[in-house]
């Protein structure tokens, strides 16, 4: 069995998915050979819906949850071993329409946080709508400040994307560079000189927005939502506005459309019109 899952491993690395995914898929590999008690080779399809049974009437797991499993179990067993197994349809997921914070909350977010490398991080995922994996992936060398330019480097789905930096961040971010070793590799490095957890800046922002007084759940990925609800209100086309995050499709950003309440206002309902 452990052979098998660090095959899998190996497989997911060479395709370049991210080392979440990789902890992911082995993980929810191992948890279904441990109930099914079987070696791979010998698992049959009624084993994988009878797991995926189990996952829903005895766990009562999110459609979310079940199609990240089934995902995991399709790459192992159809993907590496050809066995074409996994072919139970995935329930469907209900789309949850994003939540973002105001421009005042960004504000009182922005100020709450007392230490000048949390306002930073705070300033830099509002501003940018990087993820948290990107963020915490940011090399000093991937910045240039003088053009304003920025790499995301093997963001998701394993892509480069390019981004501008506001000029509103660009003398407090050359102030804290300042701050930093010659030698250092990461723009946000942790004390040991690694990356920052992303549950690092989690408590960083849940700590900002509990002072700021904001009673939303407020997290890295709410700042990110706020960004691109902003652009759109601002009038932004949404096709940039895809660009900017890194979404491959198109639909995944029109998500945002359904919660810009400006663009909404625009709409002449049909009365309005002379009939």
């Amino acid at each position: 069995m452990i052979l098998i899952l660090k095959k899998l491993e190996t497989e997911l690395k060479l395709r370049g998915f991210s080392e979440k995914t990789v902890k992911s898929y082995i993980r929810h590999n191992q948890l279904f050979l441990n109930y099914i008690k079987k070696h791979p080779e010998e698992v049959l399809e009624e084993d994988i819906k009878t797991y995926m049974a189990y996952l829903i009437s005895d766990k009562n797991i999110a459609p979310r949850s079940f199609a990240l499993k089934k995902s995991a179990l399709k790459f192992l067993y159809d993907n590496i071993l050809k066995k074409n197994i996994v072919n139970l349809q995935t329930p469907k997921i209900p789309k949850s329409i994003p939540t973002f914070l105001t421009k005042e909350e960004i504000r009182a977010l922005i100020q709450a946080s007392t230490r000048e490398k949390s306002r930073l991080i705070v300033k830099f995922l509002y501003a940018t709508g990087l993820r948290v994996s990107e963020l915490i992936n940011l090399r000093i060398n991937d910045i240039n400040l003088e053009t304003k330019e920025c790499w995301v480097r093997h963001g998701k789905g394993a892509k480069d994307r390019f981004f501008q930096m506001p000029e509103s961040i660009i003398t407090s971010l050359a102030e804290y560079l300042k701050t930093l070793p010659k030698e250092e590799e990461f723009l946000f490095p942790s004390k040991n000189h690694k990356q920052i957890t992303p549950r690092n800046i989690q408590k960083i922002i849940k700590r900002a927005a509990f002072k700021a007084g904001i009673k939303k759940q407020v997290t890295p990925h709410k700042l990110r939502h706020s960004f691109a609800t902003h652009l759109l209100n601002e009038g932004v086309d949404i096709r940039l506005i895809q660009e900017l995050l890194g979404h491959s499709s198109i639909s995944t950003t029109k998500l945002y459309v359904y919660i810009s309440k400006k663009q909404l206002e625009k709409v002449k309902l049909p009365l309005d019109n002379p009939l």
